[in-house]
C-alpha cells in the first residue's frame, strides 16, 4: 500500500466515521473509533433503522447507490468493513 492509498484510506475512515457519529448522535465519540472497532451488536443505537439511515447518508455523501443484495450483517461488522465497503465502492 502507497501513501496514496493510505490517504484514502484514513480520508475515508474520518468521513465514515463523521457519518456514525452524525447518524447515531454519538456526540463525537466515534472519532476515537479504530478500525478494529465493533459496530452491529456492539453499539445499542445501531438498530434497523439507524443502519438505513447510514445507508442513505453514505449515498448521500459518497455519491453511489447500494444495492440491497450488497450487503449483510458483515459489512457493519467494524468500522473496517464498514471502510472496505465504502471504498469497493469508490473504486
Amino acid at each position: 500500500m502507497d501513501f496514496s492509498d493510505w490517504s484514502l484510506l484514513l480520508d475515508t475512515k474520518n468521513e465514515v466515521l463523521s457519518i456514525l457519529d452524525e447518524v447515531l448522535s454519538l456526540g463525537g465519540a466515534a472519532a476515537k473509533f479504530e478500525l478494529d472497532t465493533p459496530l452491529l451488536g456492539a453499539l445499542p443505537d445501531l438498530d434497523s433503522m439507524a443502519v438505513v439511515g447510514l445507508i442513505n447518508m453514505m449515498e448521500e455523501r459518497f455519491g453511489f447507490v447500494v444495492e440491497d443484495d450488497e450487503i449483510d450483517g458483515s459489512t457493519f461488522a467494524t468500522v473496517g468493513s464498514l471502510v472496505d465497503f465504502v471504498n469497493g465502492k469508490l473504486a
